[in-house]
């Protein structure tokens, strides 16, 4: 009976060392093994199996990492300073690359984001960053991914979150967009006269053409007044009404 403790503890002792050998990962995850140091191999899903002492294991996810970058303070090509933050997508698909390579993949694809932020937007015009979203989001994808190929980090989607205009700025923007909104008023309303123009010189090319037609526009535009206005009105008689009747009597003589 004195000896059952002293069988237990070794007992117990290997149960332990097993459960600790024994490792689980999921869909989503990759162990990178290491072997005294010196690297074996990426193993999982599933079970895994590591020798006590001798394997050690660093589990790496290989689900879609969103990160988002923080607010940078930027001086555009044409000299305007901007906040302005962005979100990055980015995965690992190779993970012993990632390990490796890389002390902290999460915070070296961090810092080349805003770096690469800055200097992307630092090149660019205001106008260019406002209304060229996607060539600028594209052009800061492939940038990001080539740096972070190396580590084995796949950047899938970079986009330009946020841009903090200065108070002036916006004063200044919204004064040029309704200077815009002025200017193409003035151009629709000449638009308009100048065909309103062509309308009539094609009308007085058809009534030189046909005295008679003023005539009739004539009779028509005092039968307008006649219905508009009861009150008495006083008008001029055109001297081509009156021809045909002092034609006339010159012909009886």
């Amino acid at each position: 009976m004195n000896n059952i403790p002293f069988v237990i503890l070794p007992l117990a002792l290997i149960v332990l060392l097993i459960a600790n050998s024994i490792k689980i990962l999921r869909e989503y995850e990759r162990g990178v093994i290491f072997r005294l140091g010196r690297i074996l191999g990426t193993k999982g899903p599933g079970i895994i199996w590591l020798w006590p002492f001798i394997d050690r294991m660093v589990k790496v996810s290989l689900r879609t990492v969103v990160f988002d970058v923080p607010p940078q303070d930027i001086i555009t090509k044409d000299n305007v300073s901007l906040k302005v933050n962005a979100v990055v997508y980015f995965r690992v698909v190779h993970p012993e690359n990632a390990i490796v390579q890389v002390e902290n993949f999460m915070f070296a694809t961090s810092q080349l984001s805003q770096t690469t932020l800055r200097s992307v937007l630092g090149q660019s015009e205001l106008d260019e960053l406002l209304a060229e979203r996607d060539k600028i989001n594209l052009q800061l994808q492939k940038i990001i991914d080539h740096q972070t190929e190396p580590w084995g980090i796949k950047v899938s989607n970079v986009e330009v979150k946020h841009i903090d205009l200065p108070q002036e700025m916006q004063r200044a923007m919204a004064k040029q967009a309704e200077a815009e909104r002025e200017r193409r008023s003035k151009v629709i309303a000449a638009e308009g006269e100048f065909q309103a123009s062509k309308k009539l010189a094609d009308a007085a090319k058809v009534l030189a053409l046909q005295p008679s037609a003023i005539t009739l526009r004539y009779l028509q535009t005092l039968r307008e007044i006649a219905t508009e206005n009861n009150s008495t009105t006083i008008f001029p008689v055109p001297i081509d009404l009156l021809k045909p009747f002092l034609k006339g009597p010159a012909r009886k003589r």
